[in-house]
């Protein structure tokens, strides 16, 4: 298939911020030649999550950072066109590390996987990948909601927040989501099904969580640390539990102030704990089939943002932090063939 060719989003200069236009190019070029053990994937859709900005910069982390002139690194699933490995097949549909780009090689490893049975690709990305095993570990492991309690969630709009509030909801909690803007507020009510929402942007949020919240919060699910953050755990109830999933408040300028109330961690007898999905790569299984059955059951609903093209990646990026999105914010590189 050397008549083939690649377009690519690769990184210039590691972005200030929000990422400009001259941090970034679209290039094209020949498709990848395959090796023994590989095949290769065409990308049908990128998932855009805000962790892809902090592989932008040159900081350690879980995943190495991209490094200048790399594909920007993100997840995705497409349909192997070609292959030279007996993991897959033409035809199979993969999730893998796709990176900004139509091709991507994939390996026998632990970042591909190939997915059996009739499949809607979009779902595989805002549902059965990392957005749904992070927002089901996050609620269940750390936040283990109970009859009655109440349950908080920011970043409620969005793709992770918008299945973890639901997961609570699953469990009998009460949910309360924070979000930015009435829209935001009013899908988070009406399609996710919260039992309110508080917009931060509207100001005061200590008092609106107070008024919502008049038991306190049990459990805190974070995607957005900072100020927020540090408004929840003033509203902390004795024995709280708050899941870190993300600082998306942080990942633009890199400061993170702490809380100011983290002492209501003592006060409370509460717990503050980080985790990262990928450790339970084991349980995955677990989590796909409970998110399944309450898809099927008409308990858990999911909504996606979709930009079309790969030339919007970059603005699909950008998207997170100016508030734009609803749901699972995706790129459709190609249409899918197979289903």
């Amino acid at each position: 298939m050397n008549h083939l060719t690649n377009r690519q989003v690769v990184l210039r200069r590691r972005p200030t911020g929000l990422v400009q236009p001259d941090d970034t190019e679209l290039i094209e070029g020949p498709a990848p030649v395959l090796g023994k053990g590989e095949a290769l994937v065409r990308n049908t859709y990128l998932g855009i999550d805000a962790a892809v900005r902090t592989w932008l910069d040159d900081q350690p982390g879980y995943l190495p950072p991209v490094q200048i002139g790399e594909a920007i690194r993100a997840g995705g699933v497409g349909e192997v066109i070609e292959t030279r490995c007996d993991a897959y097949a033409v035809g199979d549909i993969v999730t893998t590390l796709s990176d900004f780009q139509e091709l991507a090689v994939v390996r026998d490893d632990v970042f591909s996987t190939v997915i059996a049975g009739p499949v809607d690709q979009l779902s595989m990305l805002s549902v059965y990948g990392s957005t749904g095993a992070t927002a089901y570990f996050g609620v269940t492991d750390i936040g283990k909601p109970q009859p009655g309690e109440t349950v908080v969630v920011s970043a409620a709009a969005g793709a992770t927040g918008s299945l973890a509030g639901q997961i609570a909801k699953i469990a009998g909690a009460r949910v309360v989501g924070i979000a930015g803007g009435p829209e935001k507020c009013r899908v988070v009510v009406e399609e996710f099904g919260f039992d309110a929402c508080l917009d931060y942007r509207a100001g005061d949020l200590p008092a609106q969580l107070k008024e919502h919240c008049p038991k306190r919060v049990d459990v805190f699910f974070d995607n957005v640390g900072g100020p927020i953050l540090d408004a929840v755990l003033g509203r902390l109830a004795q024995g709280g539990r708050v899941a870190l999933c993300g600082v998306i408040s942080s990942y633009l300028t890199g400061e993170h102030p702490g809380p100011a109330n983290y002492t209501n961690l003592l006060a409370r007898c509460g717990t503050m704990q980080g985790f990262n999905t990928l450790n339970n790569w084991g349980r995955f299984d677990e989590a796909f089939t409970k998110l399944r059955a309450w898809e099927a059951e008409g308990r858990l609903v999911h909504r996606e943002h979709i930009h079309d093209g790969l030339e919007h990646a970059v603005d699909a990026l950008n998207g997170l932090f100016t508030g734009t999105n609803i749901g699972k914010t995706v790129v459709r590189v190609s249409d899918p063939t197979v289903s």
